[in-house]
């Protein structure tokens, strides 16, 4: 099963048309899937729109009342698949806004089949680049993407804050086991749980690797929902956290992170290096 993971708030002109083309992705390849949106206190009609798409399209819909902000969204949604997937599943996760070609997950799957664990999306790998963001944001980007690499290094990575990636799910049901309900801790800080995922999956020692992808910005319908200033902050504040574990519950973390990593999990769990999905579409 491949888990399409998308958080929503006020998509409503974009959640139909990605919803196609995951469908039409997933067609490709034969593969059984499962959208999850996690909408997020939409005020428009989003939750209308994706209650019609479920009756065509395999979709599972979690809904908060109130908006709680990309952490505690994506939190939910992680916590659902972990609950309800098999170690041998895949989990890609989007944005809902239509700015990520669901056929960049073709080639990033394949990636998990060969034995990484974590897939990104990257514009900085061959192949990748973007359009329709202006010379401020790509500065600011590329500026937090360089203080992530210096803070956490990890061979051959260079996007840390593209949330466009796809996971194993067994390396999710370890996080969420071993860090519960903290493996997305910094929940009130802007997009800084896309950050702190990354940082979470490296203390395991998942297997990272890239995909180059171009993110299309010019697709967006709808305002950024980036605040800078609080995303910023709550960079600056998974650097501190994480740079050492702290307190007991840190040291806890390190222990049993130290275990996962000896282990050498394959997608199942056990010690191979291929992955195997089911190849049959889901209605």
């Amino acid at each position: 099963m491949i888990y399409f993971l998308l958080p929503a708030y006020n998509e409503e002109d974009a959640i139909t048309p990605l919803t196609e083309k995951i469908a039409a992705a997933m067609a490709e390849i034969g593969a059984a899937y499962q959208i999850v949106v996690v909408n997020d206190g939409s005020r428009d009609r989003t939750l209308e729109r994706c209650r019609e798409l479920s009756g065509r399209y395999s979709m599972h819909i979690i809904s908060h009342k109130l908006n709680r902000g990309l952490g505690e969204t994506i939190r939910d949604g992680m916590e659902y698949i972990a609950e309800h997937g098999s170690r041998n599943d895949i989990v890609v996760r989007m944005d809902c806004d239509d700015t990520h070609d669901p056929r960049y997950a073709l080639a990033m799957i394949e990636k998990l089949r060969a034995g990484w664990e974590v897939v990104i999306a990257s514009r900085y790998a061959p192949g990748g680049g973007q359009i329709g963001v202006n010379a401020y944001r790509r500065f600011i980007s590329r500026g937090a993407n360089l203080l992530m690499k210096t803070a956490f290094p990890m061979p051959g990575i260079w996007e840390y804050t593209s949330g466009f990636r796809a996971y194993r799910v067994a390396l999710i049901k370890d996080a969420v086991a071993i860090f519960g309900n903290r493996f997305i801790d910094l929940k009130g800080m802007g997009f800084t749980g896309t950050i702190e995922k990354l940082v979470k999956c490296r203390m395991l020692g998942a297997r990272v690797t890239e995909h180059g992808f171009v993110l299309r910005y010019d697709r967006k319908s709808g305002p950024s929902k980036v605040l800078t200033g609080i995303t910023t902050l709550g960079y600056l504040v998974v650097i501190a956290k994480y740079i050492v574990a702290w307190g007991d519950l840190g040291k806890q973390w390190k222990v049993q992170c130290r275990e996962r990593r000896a282990r050498e999990y394959g997608a199942d769990g056990l010690p191979v290096a291929t992955i195997e999905v089911a190849r049959e579409c889901a209605a």
